[in-house]
């Protein structure tokens, strides 16, 4: 079994990603954030997303994957935002071989959401490619699109504004909620496609299965693989953003 990390990057593109940081529980006050509109807007509508196929190792079918995963992305998207009043604007697919949105791309195999530049970056090397089978890529580009969601509401702009720490260890919380909430809204996407055409409850649970986050220097800021697991099943069980409130979670669900 391949395990994938939640985000593979050392440090994301903002940099209130990269300080150092101890796990910490405080209390999070901000409206917008626990408060936020996006948790009575309902569930996403149903639709349907076709997977494009994906050989070993072929890179160029690869970008045609997530290239298709986007457009999914992006109607749902628009269609569920726009409908409940808030000001819907898209996002790019880019792809790189080296360095993006200010950070230094050590892994062979790498995403990030810019958000300067509104954008999902990937860089696909051999680790990604090797087993395309899969649901990784499909979840890996809606969590990276589920940032892109929570910056169009607003969620984003209240966690990276040095203002709001009174300490590392609070810093570091609030990115931990704000990266398990990303990975809720990727399933409650894929949760409003599915079931999608060749797949079984099979790939969802393996997709689980290969989901990690306790690795060094991630833990902290992408949160303990059970709690990474536990909003996935939240965000799949019902395909509504309300279950992705984990700003109103006890410091245990985003330990």
């Amino acid at each position: 079994m391949k395990l994938r990390s939640i985000m593979a990057l050392a440090c994301a593109a903002a940099l209130w990603l990269c300080g150092t940081a101890t796990a910490g529980t405080y209390p999070v006050e901000q409206r917008v954030l626990t408060d936020n509109a996006l948790y009575g807007m309902g569930r996403l509508p149903r639709s349907a997303c076709e997977e494009q196929p994906v050989a070993p190792g072929h890179r160029a079918a690869a970008k045609r994957y997530l290239g298709g995963i986007m457009h999914c992305l992006e109607a749902t998207w628009e269609q569920y935002l726009s409908e409940n009043g808030v000001q819907f604007k898209g996002a790019r697919l880019k792809f790189v071989t080296g360095d993006y949105c200010g950070t230094e791309r050590r892994l062979d195999s790498d995403s990030v959401y810019c958000h300067d530049a509104r954008a999902v970056v990937y860089k696909l090397g051999t680790s990604w490619l090797q087993d395309p089978s899969d649901l990784w890529l499909l979840y890996n580009t809606a969590t990276r699109y589920g940032e892109h969601v929570q910056r169009l509401v607003d969620i984003v702009h209240s966690v990276d504004v040095e203002a709001f720490y009174d300490s590392q260890a609070e810093r570091a919380e609030r990115v931990r909620r704000y990266h398990l909430q990303s990975a809720c809204l990727a399933s409650a996407f894929i949760k409003s496609v599915w079931p999608l055409e060749g797949r079984s409850s099979r790939d969802w649970k393996y997709l689980q299965q290969i989901v990690q986050g306790d690795v060094p220097g991630q833990q902290r800021l992408y949160g303990k693989t059970a709690n990474i697991r536990l909003w996935n099943a939240r965000g799949f069980a019902t395909g509504d953003p309300a279950s992705c409130n984990t700003w109103k979670a006890p410091a245990g669900e985003v330990a």
